[in-house]
C-alpha cells in the first residue's frame, strides 16, 4: 500500500528519496511523487502515475535539488489513480504533505475549508489535511502548533510527513494507526513508513508510537506523545535487512517466514483500524457504499488460499449473516454458475498470478456480479490490476513454496472484509465489532506466544518420524485449519495426510484409525469444545495416537495415547489464525526429521501460473 520517505541533510536528498520509494515498491501502488524545498527557495514537486521508474525518468528532465524533501507511493483509496491525486499535496506554495491511511471525516472538513475559500484540485482525503494545516497556521505560532490542533480534528488512521517553505529546516511528522519510523544519521536524519526504505542510508531507527508528533532536523530530533509531553524513544539498530531474500540465521526460508508472521500480521492491520471498526476505504474507493449493497459473496481460490476462503465463510455467515459460497478456482471456471443478485466476487491469491483464479476472474459473468475484490500479497499482480477492489496482505516476500505468512495475512484480510461488510450492512452488532477490533490489536502478541512453544512442537514431531499417514481433525472454522495442516504436512514431508470434520469420524475415517495413524486435532476453547472431546474419545478407544493443540482453559489431560500442547487463550473469532501456527511448525519439524527439501518440495512450484 502507500509508502512514505522523508530526508533532511546537507546533501541533495532527491536520490535518497527516490531510492527509498524503489525499496517500497513491494507494497503495491499506482502513482508516486516527490517534493523538495529547492536551492531556489521554493517548494517544488514532480508526480507521475504508474511505476517509480516513471517518476525517476521525469526527474531526469525536471531535477529537484534540495536538502529537505518528502516522497510517496500511493494506493488509491479516495479518487482514481491520476497525477492530480498523487502525493505530495500542496496548499498554495507553502505546505507539502504526504499521508498514509484514511481520514474518515474528510468530506465534512473539505466542505468547511471550501467555505473558507480553499480550492481543491484532487479527490483525495489527503488534500484536506494540507489545507487544514494551512488554515490553522494563520492563527498559530508555527506549524507544530497547527499540527497539534489538526490531529485532534482528523478521524481515522494516518501517518503524516510535511514540510513548509516558511520553516524549511525541519520535517514534521505525526502518527495515529499508521507506522512511521525515523532513521538516524550523522548530520542528517530521515523518515519512512518502513525502515526498509532507509537501509541504504542508516541502520539506526526510532519507531514513533501511537499519537506521537515529531520534528526532525538535520542534527536534532524532538518527539511529543499524545498528551503533548516531550518523550525520548529508544533507538534500535538493524544489522540484517528485514524481509530480504536471505535466510539469515534460519535453516530454511519456511521457518524464517513462520517466525515473520507476527510482524506481517501487524503490517496488514496498520492503517486499517479505527478505534472501534475497520476503515472500509482500505479496500478501495467507495468500498463502504458497495459493501452496503452486498447480499451474497462468492469466494474463488486455490490451495492454501482456498482454505483461507473456507474460514472466511464461517466468519461472513456467522458474524454478518451474509450468504457465502467458496469454490476451488479450477472447478469454478469450467462450470455454469447461477449468480444471485448483488453478489461480490472475491478472489484470494498470494502471487496474484494463480492461473485458475485469474481465469475465474476473467471469465466470470461480468454483468452478473456486483463487483470484484481480491485479497492478494502482490500489488502489481494481474488479480489486483483487474479487480474493482483490492486489499494487500503485506506479507512481504515469501520464498518457501509452502505458504505460511501469506495464509495468516490472508485470514486477517478476510476478517477485515467481514467486519467492513457487517458494518456496511448493519448486520454486525457494534459491541461485537469493537470487541473483535480490540482483539485484533493483540493478535501479533498472541502469535508470538504461539511461536514460543516451538521447542515443544519440535519434540512432538518425533511421533511422525516413521509414519506414512496422518489424520487431521477440526470442528467449525477449525476444519479448514485442519485441512491446511494436512496440506502443509503432505507438501513438505511427503506423508500422506487427510483432514476431516471431527464429527464425520463415524462416517468413514474412523476405519483408518490405529496405532500407526497419528491424529492431529486443534481444540480452541469454543462452543464446539465438548463435542470435539467426544470425538477424541472415539479415536482413543480405537488405539489412535492423538496430538492435540488445545487452549490451556480447555482442560484436556494427557494419557498413554494422548499428547496435549497447551496454546495461549484467544478470542474465539481469531482462533483459526492462532491455531495455524503450531500446524505449520509441526509440518516443518517433521520434514526436517524426514530430510526432505523443505523450501522446494518435489513436483511443486511457488506460484501456479499455468493450468
Amino acid at each position: 500500500m502507500c509508502g512514505i520517505v522523508g530526508a533532511i541533510a546537507e546533501r541533495n536528498v532527491s536520490a535518497i528519496l527516490l531510492e527509498g520509494l524503489k525499496r517500497l515498491e513491494y507494497r503495491g501502488y499506482d502513482s508516486a511523487g516527490i517534493a523538495v524545498y529547492t536551492q531556489q527557495q521554493q517548494l517544488q514537486r514532480v508526480r507521475r502515475t504508474g511505476k517509480v521508474a516513471e517518476l525517476a525518468q521525469a526527474l531526469q528532465t525536471e531535477p529537484l535539488n534540495g536538502q529537505i524533501g518528502i516522497a510517496h507511493t500511493r494506493w488509491a483509496t479516495h479518487g482514481v489513480p491520476s497525477e492530480a491525486n498523487a502525493h505530495p499535496h500542496f496548499s498554495s506554495t507553502e505546505l507539502a504533505v504526504v499521508h498514509n491511511g484514511i481520514i474518515e471525516n474528510y468530506q465534512e472538513l473539505r466542505s468547511e475549508l471550501q467555505a473558507q475559500g480553499y480550492v481543491f484540485t484532487s479527490q483525495t482525503d489527503t488534500e484536506t489535511i494540507v489545507h487544514l494545516l494551512h488554515h490553522l497556521q494563520k492563527t498559530q505560532h508555527d506549524l507544530l502548533d497547527a499540527l497539534r490542533i489538526a490531529v485532534t480534528q482528523l478521524h481515522g488512521a494516518y501517518g503524516l510527513a510535511l514540510i513548509s517553505a516558511k520553516q524549511p529546516d525541519r520535517i514534521f511528522a505525526a502518527r495515529s494507526g499508521s507506522p512511521l519510523v525515523i532513521g538516524l544519521g550523522i548530520g542528517e536524519n530521515f523518515l519512512a513508513s518502513d525502515p526498509l526504505a532507509l537501509r541504504q542510508v542508516t541502520d539506526r531507527f526510532i519507531y514513533l508510537e501511537e499519537g506521537d508528533i515529531a520534528v526532525i532536523e538535520r542534527d536534532k530530533l524532538q518527539i511529543w506523545d499524545e498528551q503533548n509531553k516531550p518523550v525520548q524513544r529508544d533507538a534500535v539498530q538493524y544489522l540484517d535487512q528485514a524481509e530480504s531474500a536471505e535466510k539469515g540465521s534460519y535453516r530454511h526460508f519456511m521457518l524464517k517466514e513462520i517466525y515473520e508472521q507476527p510482524q506481517a500480521v501487524q503490517r496488514t492491520l496498520e492503517d486499517r483500524l479505527a478505534a472501534d471498526h475497520v476503515l472500509p476505504a482500505a479496500f478501495g474507493p467507495d468500498a463502504s457504499t458497495l459493501f452496503a449493497k452486498v447480499k451474497k459473496i462468492q469466494i474463488v481460490a486455490c490451495g492454501t488460499s482456498y482454505h483461507a476462503g473456507m474460514v472466511a465463510r464461517y466468519w461472513l455467515e456467522g458474524l454478518t449473516n451474509t450468504p457465502c459460497q467458496v469454490e476451488v478456482a479450477s472447478e469454478f471456471r469450467y462450470r455454469h454458475v447461477a449468480v444471485q443478485p448483488d453478489t461480490l466476487f472475491v478472489t484470494i491469491s498470494q502471487s496474484g498470478e494463480t492461473a485458475d483464479t485469474l481465469a475465474a476472474l476473467r471469465h466470470r459473468q461480468d454483468n452478473a456480479y456486483l463487483a470484484s475484490l481480491t485479497i492478494c500479497n502482490v500489488g502489481t499482480s494481474s488479480l489486483v490490476r483487474e479487480s474493482d477492489l483490492a486489499l494487500l496482505t503485506r506479507a512481504g516476500p515469501e520464498i518457501g513454496v509452502a505458504s505460511t505468512k501469506a495464509f495468516s495475512t490472508q485470514l486477517v484480510g478476510l476478517l477485515l472484509l467481514t467486519l467492513a461488510i457487517g458494518r456496511a450492512r448493519h448486520t454486525l452488532a457494534p459491541a461485537q465489532e469493537r470487541e473483535i477490533v480490540d482483539a485484533l490489536r493483540t493478535l501479533s502478541a498472541k502469535l508470538n506466544d504461539a511461536l514460543a512453544i516451538s521447542a515443544t512442537i519440535e519434540a512432538k514431531a518425533q511421533l511422525f518420524a516413521e509414519k506414512n499417514h496422518a489424520l487431521f481433525l477440526g470442528r467449525g472454522e477449525q476444519f479448514p485449519v485442519a485441512l491446511e495442516g494436512a496440506l502443509k504436512l503432505k507438501e513438505i514431508s511427503y506423508i500422506h495426510a487427510e483432514a476431516y470434520p471431527a464429527g464425520e469420524l463415524k462416517h468413514g475415517p474412523l476405519a483408518l484409525v490405529d496405532s500407526d495413524m497419528p491424529v492431529v486435532t486443534v481444540a480452541p476453547n469454543n462452543a464446539l469444545l465438548e463435542k470435539l472431546k467426544s470425538n477424541l474419545q472415539e479415536v482413543s478407544a480405537r488405539g489412535g495416537q492423538l496430538l492435540v493443540f488445545a487452549d490451556r482453559e480447555a482442560h484436556l489431560s494427557e494419557d498413554e495415547q494422548t499428547q496435549v500442547v497447551n496454546m495461549p487463550s484467544i478470542h474465539p473469532v481469531l482462533a483459526p489464525i492462532l491455531y495455524t501456527i503450531p500446524l505449520q511448525l509441526l509440518s516443518y519439524y517433521v520434514a526436517v526429521l524426514k530430510g526432505t527439501d523443505v523450501d522446494q518440495p518435489r513436483n511443486l512450484a511457488k506460484s501456479v501460473t499455468v493450468e
